[in-house]
């Protein structure tokens, strides 16, 4: 193997392992919080104009597809399962998402593309660069997909499929249904929001302004703080937006004001000391009230123990009304900015705890807290302490979860494949054959394959000539001469059909009919011939002969007493891949295994690998012995053993004279498939004596 062929390899694998992890780390943060991913989509369609066009469910559908995604394919690189089709759908996602990010670099509609979601916030020029990078890396990979090494065999590659994509899907709907495992935003439990919301001395502050939407008489307008109008207006939305830049910190919109006036009471309800219950939900409208009953059992229990429980919604009073008429609510309500409380938590509606302004708890609607009037105060509770997870320890169940499993699979793999590898080394399985005993003498072949060479005089003289030598030296192999259609009928009246076989080098794929220039395997039969080539590598690949057309014409060629040699191997790419296993597998499999014990006897198997055939090189005798004892113990598995034992393997490929006797001198090679050097009686007869 040349330096510059191991040193792609290692480009490769280093840009895959790269690429795997970014996909999988920026689809796992989307799969887990979709929510948030469907909020980011929303910004996207609404800076296109495009929101009031999709509906809600759809943008919840495309942002766990699209974590989903991401993840999977992140993982498929990383085991180099399907590595063609996997690098070539990352290097298409890229084509998309760099000009994409190239114009929210420009035109800035969106402070933060949300590749990472909330968990690494990128600008939206450090994301353009970034998958610059990321679309030269899948741009290597696209090129060269074969120098991934795999760490999952083909056959078992269905099982890392299946288990990523429920593994994902489960975790996104786990996240819908609860919260993320992750809380990646400045409200996670734990958090003082007061001290969240503080500038440090000396630094200089943000402007904001809150924008309030009111409308009266089907008229909607804005408003600030400073202008806001009397009550006859209705509350419809409002938005936080910047005026003045500044340093910003972590938490910096959070106000809860009255409905009624706008009033500002969030010192008032922060400041306060012991625990306060708050209801979240961005939009009371379309909030899941499925368990209403048991927030009020919650607010009965609040109140029951003097804990404040107030509502916070961007919803306006028309909206608050028919939630309180439809769940019989009796706590107080106050706006917030829809975009904060979709921050504060991922549930709507939700519910948190604080405790001297600090996040001590939070839940979902599905997973509310069992609180109820003869339940404890909260400081005998669970819910009342904080009871915050380590990363370490989540992500250290995620591993176990779902990376062990696969570990533990493709240690597993890699053994069996191991020992499959080991099995068909030429020591072990001759070892293998002395003890058994059961090793069968099969025939020793020597066969011709003249291709397009030689005029019907020059075959004929070829052909007599060889005769006469071969009829004196009695040879110690088969000896079978495979001739272009125009030579057969005059050749076969020529040969001693006892020394020398005759073979074609192909027949058609149909029986007969209007098929011109084809030639039948009754018609070559018809000549005299015993024996067809079919499935060269030259008519797979300049006639595209599929295995489906194969498998008609070897069965036409039974069908009419033909024997078949039939070609098989890999080409260059494919041996450097070390996929020739794979390939010539694939290969029995789609045009030979559909037949029957009875059937395969006439079946002469010739192995020629595709780099080999014409190029002057040769597979190494140890190469070529350990490719036919695989051929051989897979024949093994299909058929039996006595088969396999009784089943002619040939090499071709740059067989010559001078190396055919350490060739043949190996326990699996039973001949060889001659191509140039059976063009000439000298060369042809040289192979042939290496039997000697």
């Amino acid at each position: 193997m040349s330096v510059k062929t191991v040193i792609l390899g290692a480009v490769v694998n280093v840009l895959r392992v790269v690429v795997a992890s970014t996909f999988v780390f920026s689809g796992y943060v989307k799969a887990i919080d979709p929510l948030g991913t469907q909020y980011k989509l929303h910004d996207y369609l609404e800076a296109w104009h495009l929101i009031e066009y999709v509906p809600d469910f759809v943008t919840l559908v495309a942002a766990v597809l699209l974590g989903g995604a991401e993840f999977c394919l992140g993982v498929f690189l990383l085991f180099a399962v399907h590595r063609r089709l996997v690098s070539r759908l990352l290097f298409a996602m890229m084509c998309v998402l760099t000009p994409l990010t190239l114009w929210l670099a420009i035109d800035n509609p969106i402070s933060d593309c949300g590749c990472f979601g909330d968990a690494v916030p990128l600008t939206n020029w450090q994301t353009f660069y970034k998958n610059v990078a990321l679309l030269a890396a899948t741009t290597v990979l696209m090129v060269a997909p074969h120098k991934m090494g795999r760490f999952i065999s083909l056959a078992n590659q269905w099982i890392v499929v299946t288990y990523t994509l429920l593994f994902i899907l489960l975790s996104s709907g786990n996240s819908l249904y609860d919260l993320p495992p992750f809380d990646f935003r400045p409200y996670r439990v734990g958090t003082d929001i007061k001290q969240g919301m503080e500038i440090p001395e000396g630094a200089k502050p943000p402007k904001f302004e809150t924008v309030f939407v009111l409308e009266k008489d089907g008229e909607q307008r804005e408003f600030t703080l400073e202008d806001y109008p009397d009550s006859t207006w209705t509350f419809i939305d409002s938005k936080t937006v910047t005026v003045e830049e500044g340093y910003v910190p972590p938490i910096h919109d959070f106000m809860m004001q009255t409905l009624d006036g706008g009033e500002d009471v969030t010192d008032s309800i922060l400041s306060r000391r012991g625990y306060t219950f708050l209801f979240v939900s961005p939009h009371l409208e379309q909030a899941d009230d499925a368990n209403f009953g048991t927030i009020d059992r919650i607010y009965e229990y609040s109140q029951e123990h003097g804990y404040p429980f107030v509502g916070l919604t961007a919803t306006g009073e028309a909206g608050i009304a028919r939630w309180r008429e439809l769940t019989g609510a009796e706590y107080p309500f106050y706006n917030m900015d829809a975009i904060t409380l979709k921050t504060i938590i991922r549930s709507n509606p939700g519910l948190l705890l604080l405790k001297d302004g600090v996040v001590v708890g939070k839940w979902s609607h599905n997973r509310l807290p069992e609180l109820d009037e003869v339940a404890p105060p909260l400081p005998q509770t669970p819910y009342g302490v904080i009871r915050q997870e380590s990363v370490s320890g989540k992500v250290s169940q995620i591993l176990l979860l779902y990376l062990l499993p696969l570990l533990l699979l493709s240690l597993a793999d890699r053994t069996w494949k191991f020992t499959r590898w080991i099995s068909n080394k030429t020591f072990t399985y001759s070892i293998y054959k002395r003890l058994k005993g059961k090793k069968k003498m099969r025939k020793k072949i020597v066969a011709g394959n003249w291709k397009m060479n030689m005029n019907l005089q020059e075959g004929v003289a070829l052909a007599k000539e060889l005769n006469e030598t071969l009829a004196g030296k009695q040879p110690n192999c088969d000896v079978v001469i495979c001739t272009p259609f125009i030579h057969l009928a005059s050749v076969a009246q020529l040969l001693n059909q006892d020394v020398i076989g005759l073979g074609a080098e192909n027949c058609a794929d149909k029986e007969k009919g209007a098929y011109t220039g084809e030639v039948s395997a009754e018609m070559v039969k018809s000549t005299g011939a015993q024996y067809v080539i079919l499935g060269h590598s030259e008519r797979r690949g300049y006639y595209g002969e599929t295995p489906e057309i194969l498998k008609e014409k070897v069965l036409l060629a039974l069908k009419n007493g033909l024997k078949v040699i039939f070609c098989i191997g890999e080409s260059l790419e494919e041996r450097e891949a070390n996929k020739q296993n794979e390939v010539v597998k694939a290969e029995l499999e789609g045009s030979v295994f559909n037949l029957t014990a009875e059937e395969f006897k006439n079946i002469i198997i010739a192995y020629e690998p595709i780099w080999a055939i014409g190029t002057g090189k040769t597979a190494t005798s140890d190469q070529a012995e350990e490719i036919h004892a695989y051929i051989r113990s897979i024949v093994a598995e299909k058929y039996g053993q006595d088969v396999a034992d009784a089943t002619s393997i040939l090499y071709g490929g740059s067989c010559k004279a001078s190396n055919a006797p350490e060739l043949f001198a190996k326990p699996d090679i039973d001949g060889g498939l001659i191509g140039g050097a059976s063009l000439k009686a000298a060369d042809f007869l040289g192979i042939v004596d290496a039997w000697k």
